[in-house]
């Protein structure tokens, strides 16, 4: 299993960042390279992920289309929350997802990745070699566009009733 932390700054408040990421329209635009798109299966398609709620996503990666549906399995806005898959290639994937406001406005957003590749002997080596590298690719380009969008004026197209 592949366990991957990745903490970025933010420069806008908490519960932007927060919003922003549970949003999935950032979503597919963090994953527009691999023509994402979030499919209506019994899920939601749009706006703000909320807890126990699901989404599939259809996707192109390695060459090939997956679909993988997640479930907001917990939260506690503005500063947790958690997606596990319930459907998908792997054989297990979470994330954890944490902010905590510092100085000046700042927020501090941590993820933490777990995954386990679908085949168990083949899988560990998979993970060795490329799946390891190429989630944390896929992770900082997430965490990139949400900090683009957050600390821009584009927060507005996403999160339109933000205060903030």
């Amino acid at each position: 299993m592949i366990r991957i932390e990745e903490t970025i700054l933010i420069h806008a408040p908490i519960e932007r960042c927060f919003d922003l990421s549970r949003s999935v329209e950032v979503h597919l635009l963090a994953n527009i390279h691999s023509g994402e798109q979030a499919l209506a299966v019994g899920g939601v398609t749009s706006g703000l992920l909320e807890l126990s709620q699901e989404v599939t996503w259809r996707a192109k990666h390695f060459g090939i289309w997956h679909n993988l549906t997640s479930r907001m399995s917990a939260m506690d806005s503005p500063r947790y929350f958690q997606v596990t898959m319930v459907r998908g290639i792997f054989r297990f994937m979470q994330a954890d997802h944490l902010f905590e406001p510092r100085e000046s406005g700042v927020t501090e957003m941590t993820d933490h990745f777990c995954i386990a590749a679908p085949v168990p002997g083949f899988g560990l080596l998979a993970e060795a070699l490329f799946l390891r590298r190429y989630m944390l690719t896929l992770l900082r380009e997430r965490n990139a566009v949400i900090k683009r969008v957050a600390e821009s004026s584009d927060w507005r197209q996403y999160l339109p009733g933000d205060p903030a």
